[in-house]
């Protein structure tokens, strides 16, 4: 494929094929994401001579954890190994023209600026370095959540050593300050799926009346315990699904990482069935009337399952501190 617009067209093609299946899915994103890198490598390399050093393309958010839904934003970054003034503007122009790419394939612009495009999120290998042992040591709201976006980083294309080192630094970082309960701190917060009547909680007014937030009320809970589980025992995955088989028994007892995976699974395949997600805004909700008896039992029984394990995690970050 030599245009975006050729990615686009091959992307409207096959998606229908995939899209209620959650691994194919996002099997066909990753493949979409790397058509539109190759042809903006292509581009760049034409109108501004050879790539100067190793580098790697990263995605972040639901693509870094591979569990994208058929309409997905943008949320990525690049690592060059080498710095200096024309490298840096080399990488910056590189990363604006994926960027501008994958727009045109389809994905939405990260809200966040969370994108290659941003001098924040495309810089050397040096300088992503001194950057993330910045955001341990400030260790504020906002920086933390910068480390937490960084950690769901997964590399798509180059390199991916430049990604991995900088991610066993920051493991390292978290561990060496204590920052667990930071990071735990930066996702305390969870938005109510289930009522005091065990009703389920939807959207009551606006385009979305009468659909449960999804990714707020039910996938959150899952992904952010689970991460935090991860990174407290040290493993390197970044999908919720592939961090929980990895988990030991001390972090997570096997019985209950068996429950919460089939539920996080079933959540998945619950919105590709059932959500309506004619664009990106749309893929979050879930029309509860449109779900049989049974599959309304199902869904209450994934939300408190969820802040379940959001609070198991709680009384064990808490327990450490004592």
């Amino acid at each position: 494929m030599k245009s975006y617009l050729e990615i686009r067209r091959f992307r409207d093609d096959q998606i229908i094929w995939v899209s209620r299946n959650h691994f194919q899915l996002n099997q066909l994103h990753d493949e979409i994401i790397n058509h539109v890198i190759t042809v903006s490598v292509n581009q760049i390399v034409e109108g501004y001579g050879p790539i100067p050093c190793p580098f790697t393309f990263f995605m972040m958010g639901s693509a870094g954890r591979f569990e994208q839904s058929v309409w997905s934003d943008q949320d990525h970054g690049i690592i060059y190994q080498q710095q200096g003034t024309e490298i840096n503007e080399y990488f910056l122009t590189l990363g604006k023209e994926i960027s501008h790419g994958l727009q045109q394939a389809g994905y939405v612009y990260c809200d966040g600026g969370v994108m290659a495009s941003n001098p924040l999120w495309c810089t050397s290998l040096s300088e992503w370095r001194q950057q993330l042992a910045n955001w341990s040591f400030d260790s504020s709201w906002e920086t933390i959540r910068q480390l937490l976006i960084f950690l769901d980083g997964r590399s798509l294309y180059g390199d991916a050593s430049l990604l991995e080192n900088l991610r066993t630094e920051v493991y390292q970082a978290i561990h060496k300050e204590n920052l667990i309960k930071k990071l735990f701190n930066n996702t305390l917060h969870l938005k109510k799926g289930i009522g005091i009547l065990g009703q389920i909680l939807v959207e009551t007014h606006g385009p979305h009346s009468g659909s449960l937030n999804i990714k707020e009320k039910a996938l959150f809970p899952y992904v952010n315990a689970i991460r935090l589980l991860a990174i407290k025992g040290n493993i390197f995955e970044t999908s919720t699904l592939s961090r929980l088989e990895k988990l030991k028994e001390v972090e997570l007892p096997n019985y209950k990482r068996e429950l919460y995976k089939q539920q996080f699974l079933k959540l998945l395949t619950l919105r590709l069935s059932h959500s309506k997600p004619s664009n990106y805004e749309n893929s979050h909700y879930l029309p509860i009337r449109d779900l049989s008896k049974t599959q309304k039992e199902e869904v209450k029984e994934i939300l408190k399952n969820g802040v379940t394990l959001h609070g198991y995690v709680k009384k064990l970050i808490e327990k450490e501190d004592d």
